[in-house]
């Protein structure tokens, strides 16, 4: 059992070509962390996702020694084209963007150039200030629209056991350009390890992002991601996340709406079962007139499943014309599932539309006795309806080729309850 957990300073001493600037906000980043430790239920943030007792009761030891980044074979997804970057342990290791003009596009990897000294009061982001040295940074340019979407292959070898890997990523999409990337989770450990993502995505004027995240399989990663994202004037940005098969998943997403007339749509459809914890965090900052926010969050949780939404609408006194929608709806399949939500709206404009919502609730029983009545058994009659509550979110995917990829992989999970 963990108790304590505390990193050395020589572990900053590890990497590699660090000035005196660089190393003196990493130290102390280390030490904001020492003294924090894992967040626990105390810290509002995290009141329903209690890391430091989730950590103590699932590892033995964490290691954040240098892991081997080195695989033999990728299965790349042959169901349509795209382009591709190959992203191991955290850790650029190769891309291929041939269906586009590779002047229009940029790809490195991540370096720590800016040292932000914001934090969010997350001992997790103090982390990866600390030891995060790979990642990837990739810029599109103004005016390029891609042909083919990019799909960030995200590895996890097999060796992986007990480590902690702190990894930096940044997406900056030019002015009248256009990028759609799938975040696919591949992970080949059988063993519990932690991934801890720091994520900043910038939208310039005009500028169109669609994300879809989604995990390959079922898997014992904990994984925890804050991604900041900017959006410039007349900005787009649509996300749909199926965070579900990992034991443990956190998104702490911030989307900074700062230029008039920018929209974010977020989506989410998950199936949690046998202690699978998630938990969907998102601050929707409205600081710019005639901006729109939607997001729904859609959980079903089986036994001993638990989901957490906590969703939060800020609206500045200068937002005027501010449309902004949140909701979330769980399905509970057993009396050990628990779903916990936590809306907010603080809005200081006069002029808006802004409104929130929560529903949870166990299956239909009429629905189940009518499916059965049509020669389903009950578990099937149950599947059926999970696929239908969570396909809403699925049928809003406007390409065939992707929405059936994506349907395949949560069909696999569904079909594992």
């Amino acid at each position: 059992m963990i108790e304590n957990f505390k990193i050395n300073s020589k572990e900053i001493d590890k990497i590699k070509k660090i000035g005196k600037v660089e190393r003196d906000f990493r130290i102390n980043n280390l030490n904001l962390f020492n003294a924090k430790g894992f967040p626990n239920k105390k810290q509002e943030d995290w009141k329903f996702s209690d890391l430091r007792e989730i950590v103590q009761k699932n590892f033995k030891k964490l290691n954040v020694n240098k892991v081997n980044s080195k695989v033999k074979k990728i299965n790349l997804i042959k169901d349509f084209d795209h382009n591709y970057i190959v992203v191991v342990n955290g850790e650029l290791k190769s891309s291929n963007f041939k269906f586009e003009d590779k002047n229009r596009v940029r790809i490195k990897n991540f370096k720590n150039d800016n040292f932000l000294q914001e934090n969010k009061d997350n001992p997790l982001i103090y982390l990866n200030h600390a030891l995060s040295d790979k990642g990837y940074d990739v810029e599109v340019e103004d005016n390029y629209k891609f042909k083919k979407a990019l799909i960030v292959y995200n590895l996890f070898t097999k060796d992986l056991k007990e480590n902690i890997l702190n990894s930096r990523n940044k997406i900056k999409i030019g002015e009248n350009s256009e990028l759609h990337t799938i975040d696919l989770v591949v992970n080949d450990s059988k063993y519990k390890f932690m991934n801890n993502v720091y994520e900043n995505i910038i939208l310039e004027n005009n500028a169109v992002y669609k994300n879809i995240f989604i995990q390959n399989d079922k898997n014992e990663g904990y994984f925890h991601k804050f991604s900041k994202n900017k959006l410039s004037s007349r900005s787009k940005y649509s996300a749909f996340i199926f965070p579900s098969g990992s034991k443990f998943n956190k998104l702490d997403l911030e989307f900074n709406l700062e230029g008039e007339d920018s929209e974010c749509i977020l989506q989410s459809a998950s199936f949690l079962n046998k202690s699978d914890h998630q938990e969907i965090k998102t601050k929707m900052n409205h600081v710019a007139p005639s901006c729109k926010s939607y997001q729904k969050v859609k959980n079903v949780l089986g036994s001993d499943g638990k989901g957490v939404y906590q969703g939060k609408i800020y609206v500045k006194d200068i937002a005027q014309k501010t449309n902004a929608y949140q909701l979330s709806k769980a399905l509970l399949l057993s009396d050990s599932s628990e779903f916990n939500s936590k809306p907010e709206l603080e809005i200081y404009a006069d002029d808006v539309k802004c409104s929130h919502g929560a529903t949870s609730g166990s299956v239909d029983e009429d629905s189940i006795y009518y499916l059965m009545s049509r020669g389903l058994n009950r578990k099937e009659a149950v599947r059926l309806l999970i696929d239908g509550f969570l396909n809403e979110v699925v049928d809003m995917i406007k390409s065939n080729s992707v929405k059936k990829f994506v349907k395949s992989k949560l069909q696999g999970q569904i079909h594992g309850y």
